[in-house]
């Protein structure tokens, strides 16, 4: 696309991922340009500027044109996500009403795998030294018991200034019914000591002391290496030529401004997967359907999200690398499976693959880069399913000879197996893999998946989608022309987004109308000065209602939306049925309780319009053809090579056929079929397995 073809204004997204930093355009008129480039995990913030300076060779505009001509920058990043991983947040110190020091510590006593007892936790992110007891106390009704003792927060401040504590989170007890005691605490604290200061209350007002307490420690222990990321690149974005803020992506699918996001860094921890959303809801119109499970592979890992109805579920607690954080994120399922995972053989003789990685450096063997383990990628290689030689843009090349010794002598030769057999174990075990997490996010949520279109993204996504679609039952799957650009180009379709929450407890057929408003009047107040705060007045915002509801002494809540005012009974019909999909049961006549209330603040950004490119004429020619190892029943089979860029809306293919984009590569197997749709995307109807 060349710059007197892109019609100004443009948005842009870019998502950093582990191995690369995809970057999509969409200007004035829908056109898209795509940007590719490695990573740079040292400084994501290069894998940024590198992505905008290809587009902006690639519109033929010089690098400051590209940023002034920018109405809209938005941007995913594992910045915050990878603080946590690789253990480089800042020192900690925690302030705790007094008999409560070790909450953080005891947990909540759960374990993932209930067979395994002996696996450790991880570790406490605050010692115990630098959690403090405060002799203060709020009762749950939000009433003061003992005030807050100076001493206590002097005493502490001591410790902190002398053990070099970077930042403090406060977690009083009950403080999601009153904060106005660690707002005392850190008025005392700032007069005392100079740092960054987060209160529970305002990152996490929730029930539970423990997931409310690990929430403020996580969004202490990645701030001060988060917000001076993002303040930086900001800047020099701002240097650049753009206009406006940075907007980041949220865990809860929404963007914010870098600058609304520097107290709440926490709430980016999904920040990069979390834009998958804004990509479905773009293909629901070219789909049409609004049934989709989404599995995005990436280099590293496997992103899979569930939309039912329009609707994609959403929790109110992630949990990553073993921590719990209460924010509101939309409900993905990440699994260490992607074309970087690498493959081997155990000292017990089994294959396995994952969840380790070979990262952007050195990445795959067939990098050339000194990674003499094999991956997901090399196996493609192998089996034919990729070409050798360069991809994204020159940035790589893969070299099938390197490729090939990482498997006969990590894989093959302590096997015994052939080269083809031990390659397709390495597929078909990452496959199995996928299998599990697509069905852990549909049949063990109550969905069937034979109703869903799976959507098969990421720059790997394309390669296993079809297998995995066969296992699942799944009679359709779904591929986007772009991808591997797929969280990048959600973002492009992501409105501004703020969520609020108050605990409030009620039952709900006799409710005190007049203080459940009283309690939505503030959210919504609340919201409304968001959403004003970010360029968004009243035409261009909405706001949704939400009521937290259970049986009397479950423990977890189901979210149900007020669509009109508050009408008991129909919020009870709606209760029951989710109640019934998830669990398989209800309590006919039961105590339903509300336990908080939600106003969620939405900034409205146009909606992206998909392109309708010319149909194609003729029937399409392949450019290649080359054996590929398809499975154990076909073997190597003699397979047409297509470039994507050939294949027009009308153009159809039957399997076994491989398709070469610029952003992935896709795998149709025998008996499969793909059709071209209207918007140029892949739509493959896929065989039933025998």
């Amino acid at each position: 696309m060349s710059a007197t073809s892109l019609e100004a204004p443009w948005r842009i997204g870019v998502d950093v991922g582990g191995t690369f930093t995809d970057l999509v355009l969409a200007d004035a008129t829908g056109h898209l340009l795509v940007a590719k480039v490695p990573s740079t995990p040292a400084d994501p913030s290069e894998g940024v500027v590198g992505a905008l300076a290809q587009a902006a060779e690639k519109a033929g505009l010089a690098l400051p044109e590209l940023m002034a001509g920018t109405a809209l920058l938005i941007h995913g990043s594992t910045v915050a996500t990878n603080t946590l991983l690789e253990g480089k947040g800042a020192v900690v110190g925690m302030l705790v009403t007094e008999g409560f020091r070790d909450s953080i510590e005891i947990r909540r006593g759960i374990r993932e795998d209930q067979w395994d007892h002996r696996a450790p936790f991880p570790p406490v992110l605050v010692p115990r030294y630098l959690r403090l007891p405060v002799g203060e106390r709020i009762g749950p009704d939000g009433k003061e018991i003992a005030a807050v003792p100076a001493k206590d927060i002097e005493a502490a401040a001591a410790v902190f200034a002398e053990e070099g504590v970077e930042t403090v989170a406060i977690c009083f007890l009950h403080a999601y019914a009153d904060g106005t005691h660690e707002q005392a605490a850190a008025k005392i604290l700032n007069g005392k000591w100079a740092g960054k200061i987060t209160l529970s209350s305002a990152v996490a007002p929730v029930i539970g002391e423990y997931e409310r307490g690990s929430t403020a420690v996580l969004n202490a222990y990645i701030g001060p290496r988060v917000v001076p990321y993002l303040a930086n690149l900001n800047q020099k974005l701002r240097q650049l030529g753009l206009r406006h803020s940075l907007l980041m992506v949220q865990s809860n699918g929404g963007a914010v401004s870098v600058e609304q996001i520097a107290d709440r860094p926490v709430q980016l921890l999904l920040s990069g997967p979390a834009a998958g959303v804004g990509a479905l809801q773009y293909f629901r119109a070219t789909a049409k359907t609004d049934d989709f499970i989404s599995m995005e592979i990436g280099g590293t890992s496997c992103d899979v999200a569930l939309m039912s109805k329009g609707e994609v579920a959403a929790t109110d607690e992630i949990m990553v690398d073993g921590y719990h954080a209460a924010i509101p994120a939309v409900e993905i399922h990440t699994v260490g499976a992607g074309g970087g995972t690498i493959a081997g053989v155990d000292a017990a003789g089994m294959l396995f693959v994952g969840p380790r990685g070979a990262g952007a450096n050195p990445g795959p063997a067939c990098f050339g880069r000194g990674n003499p383990d094999p991956t997901v990628t090399d196996a493609h290689l192998v089996l034919g399913r990729l070409r050798p030689g360069p991809y994204a843009a020159g940035a790589i090349n893969l070299d099938a000879a390197l490729a090939r010794t990482a498997i006969e002598t990590r894989v093959a030769k302590p096997l015994g197996l052939s080269m083809e057999r031990a390659a397709a174990g390495i597929l078909r075990l990452l496959e199995q893999n996928l299998l599990h997490a697509v069905e852990r996010m549909s049949i063990e949520r109550g969905y069937d998946p034979r109703r869903f279109t799976l959507v098969a993204a990421g720059g790997a996504g394309p390669m296993h989608g079809v297998s995995v679609a066969r296992a699942l039952g799944s009679p359709r799957c779904y591929m986007p022309r772009l991808a591997g650009a797929f969280c990048a180009l959600g973002m492009l379709n992501t409105d501004v987004r703020q969520d609020y929450l108050k605990v409030h407890f009620a039952d709900l057929d006799a409710a005190d109308r007049p203080a459940l408003e009283a309690g939505f009047a503030d959210l919504a107040a609340r919201a409304e000065a968001g959403m004003k705060a970010e360029g968004f007045d009243a035409g261009g915002s909405r706001y949704r209602r939400l009521l937290d509801l259970r049986y009397v002494a479950q423990q977890y809540a189901i979210r149900i939306e007020l669509a009109d005012g508050f009408d008991p009974a129909a919020i009870r019909k709606q209760f029951e049925v989710e109640h019934d999909r998830l669990y398989g049961h209800i309590q006919p006549g039961g105590t339903i309780e509300i336990t908080a209330l939600r106003v969620i603040g939405i900034g409205l950004v146009d909606r992206l319009i998909p392109v309708r490119p010319a149909p194609g004429t003729g029937a399409a020619k392949p450019i290649d053809r080359r054996p590929v190892w398809h499975d154990e029943k076909h073997g190597w089979t003699e397979t047409p090579v297509y470039a994507g860029a050939d294949l027009h809306p009308g153009h159809a293919l039957d399997g076994p056929a491989i398709v070469e984009e610029a952003t992935t590569t896709v795998v149709i197997g025998p008996g499969d079929k793909l059709l071209v749709d209207d918007s140029g995307n892949f739509d493959i109807a896929v065989r039933a397995a025998a």
